[in-house]
């Protein structure tokens, strides 16, 4: 597709999300394209998902949603079609909307997920290109994309942090399917392999790890110097844990920079533009939300 030529709307779809810094990102996207497309936020939880998904279908306005906590695994089974990605994960975070018919033909809802590659984009924002052994915080919908993430950055061996250990069951299968050596395990063990990990992704939400600080041990000389942390929560921000690893002489990603990077797979989806200099377009999505501009060592490019 031109530049310029799609036309309709997006939204992103979650509860709670009044919060949410898709909009600003999106609709400064679609600015820096010259594609007038409308992006808002609608409040919505997991019983609300086949009624999202039927609004999607009504006229022919919509492209797609952005999709966030609780409906990530809940609007799978609502969606015509999904990626390999999505079917081998079991979560979606983008539904692309498609009339493959023409005009006044019923809309095609496929399920896709970018957030893997926020994730590999914001860890190489923190210096972190490669991984070996990682931590993730957490075993849900998220924690499912950072394992795919890290098995793509070459890790060997994920530790799923969790309170117990049945939470991590259905992380821990698909780890296996992906070859990934794999474990759950509880905070105190966690601290005792602290200087063993590359990096540690941290897929709770806002605060709920700010108890782990001092159950992992986070502290200077317990970590590698230079080791990455990645924080998905981005409000409050710093958060309690990115803190504590900085100050441990970690390496820190903002959990906005994973929300810019896969939401720029978002706008290539939506609008179907592949040819655009998407370096400048990251830019002015990062001056819409208060992000440093990503460096020219990590351009984005089409496709």
């Amino acid at each position: 597709m031109s530049r310029g030529t799609a036309q309709g709307r997006a939204a992103v779809f979650g509860q709670p999300i009044a919060h949410s810094r898709s909009p600003q990102l999106h609709r400064a996207a679609y600015a820096a394209l010259g594609v007038p497309l409308e992006y808002s936020a609608i409040e919505g939880g997991a019983a609300d998902a086949r009624a999202l998904a039927a609004m999607l279908r009504t006229g022919e306005a919509w492209r797609g949603a952005s999709v966030t906590m609780p409906l990530k695994d809940a609007l799978v089974a609502h969606v015509d079609s999904v990626s390999e990605r999505v079917a081998r994960l079991g979560a979606l975070n983008t539904i692309v909307v498609s009339h493959p018919g023409g005009p006044g033909t019923p809309a095609v809802l496929r399920g896709e997920n970018t957030d893997v590659e926020g994730i590999i984009r914001a860890l190489a924002d923190a210096g972190l290109a490669r991984a070996d052994r990682v931590a993730v915080l957490g075993a849900g919908n998220t924690a499912t994309a950072a394992t795919e993430a890290l098995l793509l950055m070459g890790a060997t061996r994920v530790d799923y942090i969790v309170r117990s250990a049945g939470r991590a069951a259905d992380t821990l299968a698909l780890a296996a399917v992906l070859g990934l050596e794999a474990e759950a395990i509880d905070a105190a063990a966690g601290a005792t392999r602290l200087r063993e990990y590359d990096a540690i992704i941290s897929t709770l939400p806002p605060h709920a790890a700010d108890g782990l600080v001092d159950a992992l041990g986070m502290a200077p000389g317990a970590i590698v110097p230079g080791a990455a942390l990645l924080d998905v929560a981005y409000d409050p921000w710093p958060s309690a844990i990115a803190r504590a690893w900085q100050d441990a002489g970690g390496s820190v990603a903002n959990g906005l920079s994973m929300l810019l990077h896969q939401a720029i797979e978002q706008v290539k989806l939506f609008t179907g533009i592949t040819e655009a200099d998407w370096g400048h377009v990251a830019d002015v999505m990062c001056d819409a939300v208060g992000l440093p501009r990503t460096t020219p060592t990590h351009p984005h490019v089409a496709g």
